[in-house]
Parts: structure tokens; C-alpha cells; sequence
């Protein structure tokens, strides 16, 4: 994420203003910014039991591009090339695009519509997973020696993922595309990630982007500011490759 101009954080402090007219912000604590990290959450909020993996007709009946239900919403997904933790392109992704459960999509579409009318909207970084893109991040964690990662709750061994049910995401400035600051980039691996490890700016936007999310019926994932999930009806993992 680039560092604001002036010119840019007067911009966005207007736009967080006018979101909040609209209902979907979410006012920073007065006594000042939350500095201690939340208890690290049980393996059980990213890694899911293991299912056997749906046919690629189910997952073409199931799963929908984002950007069918709002072309508005910007996709950057990193797995498909070589800016992510692992330095290349991960197996199962061979384009540009985001795909999520229908149910999950729509609801995305629905925060997308609300944080429009401040001016904000959502780049998605990744979305529906191949679980054959999963064995890889294990295989790269394991190859590298950092199997600490998938122990701390960072890289999950089985994720939603590879149900469609989950989504990685940011804000950024509806019509420019411009990343909001934060406070990290996507896949930091460490406590600054934390949703609640946040001060001033960044935290209000981690709070905006919080709160409109669930009231939407998604869950933030208290690790990862960025990671959000949707329960839908009867999970499965699919292993259809992107394309």
C-alpha cells in the first residue's frame, strides 16, 4: 500500500465522513487506539474437516465470478501471479478473477452497494481457492521451514476458502482504485495483522470495513484484518481451476 498525500488523506477522511452518513461506518474509539493483541484464535476459525472434493460441475453450479453481481468491485487476485508470500503463481489459478458460493457473492454485492455511497468500495485479493492451491502454500511452508505458519493460524492446511466461502479483501477509493491504508499489507504474517492491532487512521478503516461486512453477514477472521467468511448451507471444497 503507498503512503497518503495530504491531499489523499483529506480526501478519505471526507469519504469516511459521507459513509457514515449512509449508516455503514463505524466511529474510532475516543480514549484512543486498542495496542494489545487478541488471544490468537483456534485453528478450527480457518482450517475446516476434511470433506470430500466436489465435481467441477458442482463447482460451475455453486460458485459465481464477483464481478457478475457488481463490475464496480476491483480484483487483484495475487495467487494468479507472483506478488503473494510465495513468490510465484500458485497451481489452479490462471486468471484475473474472484469467484465466492452464489449466496456469498450476492451479500458481497450488497457491501459493495453501501460503501458506495461514501465514495469507498472492495478489491478482492482472493476468494474461492483450489484445494490443489492450498497443498501448495502447506508444501511452500513445509519446504521453507516456516511449518510455524500453518501451526500459528496463517496458512490453513484445509481452508474455506476451497469452499467459496471465504474472501480476502481491502477498501479503496471507488473511482481511482486507490488502496486505503490498513496498516498492512494483505498476507502479513504477524500480530500486526491482528483486526483489533490498530491505531488512528487504519483502525477506522478496520472498523468500517468490519462493520459493514457482518451487517452483511460475513465474519471477520480477529487474525487477519483482511479475511472474512460466509456460512452457506452444506460447505463443500471444490478443486476446479480458475480460468
Amino acid at each position: 500500500m503507498g503512503v497518503f498525500r495530504r491531499s489523499r488523506r483529506t480526501r478519505f477522511a471526507a469519504l469516511a465522513a459521507a459513509a457514515a452518513l449512509a449508516g455503514c461506518a463505524h466511529s474510532a474509539p475516543a480514549s484512543g487506539p486498542e495496542t494489545t493483541s487478541p488471544a490468537p484464535a483456534p485453528a478450527a476459525v480457518v482450517n475446516v474437516q476434511s470433506q470430500p472434493t466436489a465435481s467441477d460441475a458442482a463447482a460451475d453450479s455453486l460458485l459465481m465470478d464477483v464481478r457478475a453481481v457488481d463490475s464496480t468491485i476491483r480484483v487483484e487476485a495475487r495467487y494468479a501471479g507472483r506478488h503473494n508470500f510465495t513468490g510465484a503463481p500458485l497451481p489452479g489459478y490462471e486468471a484475473n478473477r474472484a469467484f465466492l458460493r452464489r449466496e456469498a457473492a450476492v451479500a458481497l454485492g450488497r457491501v459493495q452497494a453501501r460503501l458506495r455511497t461514501g465514495g469507498l468500495g472492495l478489491k478482492l485479493f482472493d476468494g474461492y481457492r483450489p484445494v490443489r492451491a492450498t497443498l501448495a502454500m502447506v508444501a511452500w511452508a513445509e519446504r521453507t521451514g516456516q511449518t510455524h505458519l500453518l501451526d500459528d493460524g496463517y496458512i490453513a492446511r484445509r481452508s474455506r476458502h476451497n469452499q467459496g466461502v471465504a474472501v480476502d479483501l481491502t477498501l479503496v477509493e471507488l473511482e481511482s482504485g486507490f488502496e486505503l491504508d490498513l496498516g498492512t499489507p494483505f498476507d502479513t504474517f504477524s500480530a500486526a495483522a491482528h483486526t483489533a492491532n490498530a491505531s488512528g487512521r487504519a483502525a477506522r478503516y478496520r472498523q468500517l470495513l468490519v462493520k459493514v461486512m457482518e451487517e452483511e453477514g460475513f465474519k471477520n477472521y480477529d487474525q487477519e484484518w483482511w479475511h472474512f467468511t460466509y456460512d452457506v448451507p452444506n460447505p463443500v471444497p471444490f478443486d476446479r481451476v480458475i480460468r
